[in-house]
């Protein structure tokens, strides 16, 4: 019996070793070498600041071979995503929604956040002095827009306002869509509008002070009494770091490890990941881009435009 026993322990061993052994097969050996997409700034070709030391900061949180392709555009990379090509891509939170119902094969995993605590925007119809009461009432009303690819200023309030079930046709009579999203500001300015389709910035946290399109009206001369939101969309999450779904679990801690820790152990390779929003990284969910999802289907619904 005692036999017995001791020939099970060591086989039981012997399992472990096998498993626990570092040249035993395991992700790393099935990758080769770790992929990450980004798409270089306009005007920039292929090169991206600072590669040669994000590239060595991925290497050792991932502890494999790491390598960065640059996309010269969002469709480049969220093709090589969707075809294996890359198992890691940096994304716009529409261009991530694209590449999501593109295959359902990307997920993503963190998303950066302002230092005051933004996540993202929500559109908001602004009114000044009162002249428009409220949503509904907007038929009867002259409503100021940025130009139609203005993703806070047309985009996102027609897609949200569409998944409210009021869906609105972008040349409806009481818009009136300006050159500019300043342009747009300053008809709420001059009165030549009863209110105006705009953005804020966003955090779970509750209200905030005025940001975006609501402090740029103020600096205008627009006293903030006479300012008053009419409506607010949904949340735009700041765009993700997506990976592919069938990455190995243990990538996707090592990554979601390293890049949540990041602004702290390691800033100067924080600012040159993430130039925009500087309060660090936080996880996000597939839930977080229902609004940006929302925005890819507005677009898909009404066609090319002229």
């Amino acid at each position: 019996m005692r036999v017995a026993l001791k020939t099970y322990a060591a086989l039981m061993l012997a399992q472990v070793a096998l498993w626990s052994n570092p040249a035993h097969a395991d992700w790393r050996d099935d990758i080769g070498t770790f992929r990450i997409g980004i798409v270089a700034e306009p005007g920039a070709g292929n090169s991206v600041p600072g590669l040669a030391l994000l590239t060595d900061a991925y290497t050792k949180a991932l502890g494999m071979k790491v390598e960065f392709v640059v996309a010269r555009n969002y469709a480049a990379l969220i093709e090589a995503q969707a075809n294996a090509r890359i198992e890691y891509a940096i994304y716009s939170a529409t261009a991530y929604a694209t590449a999501s119902q593109r295959c359902l094969c990307i997920e993503p995993l963190v998303a950066p956040v302002d230092s005051d605590g933004a996540i993202g925007i929500r559109s908001v119809l602004l009114t000044r002095d009162g002249k428009l009461p409220d949503l509904a009432a907007m038929d009867s009303h002259r409503i100021a827009m940025a130009p139609s690819d203005s993703v806070g200023g047309s985009l996102l309030p027609l897609a949200a306002l569409a998944a409210e079930g009021r869906k609105i046709a972008e040349d409806a009579p009481f818009l009136v869509h300006a050159d500019s999203a300043a342009a747009a500001e300053t008809m709420l300015v001059d009165g030549k509008a009863d209110g105006l389709f705009g953005w804020v910035a966003a955090a779970t946290d509750g209200p905030r002070e005025p940001s975006g399109t609501q402090a740029r009206l103020e600096a205008a001369g627009v006293s903030v009494t006479a300012l008053r939101i009419v409506w607010t969309s949904g949340l735009l999450r700041y765009g993700p770091h997506a990976v592919r779904s069938d990455l190995d679990p243990e990538a996707k801690r090592r990554l979601a490890v390293f890049l949540t820790n990041l602004k702290s152990t390691t800033p100067d390779i924080y600012d040159l990941l993430e130039s925009k929003h500087s309060g660090g990284f936080a996880r996000v969910a597939p839930k977080d881009y229902e609004m940006a999802d929302a925005i890819v289907r507005f677009v898909s619904d009404r066609g090319p435009q002229q």
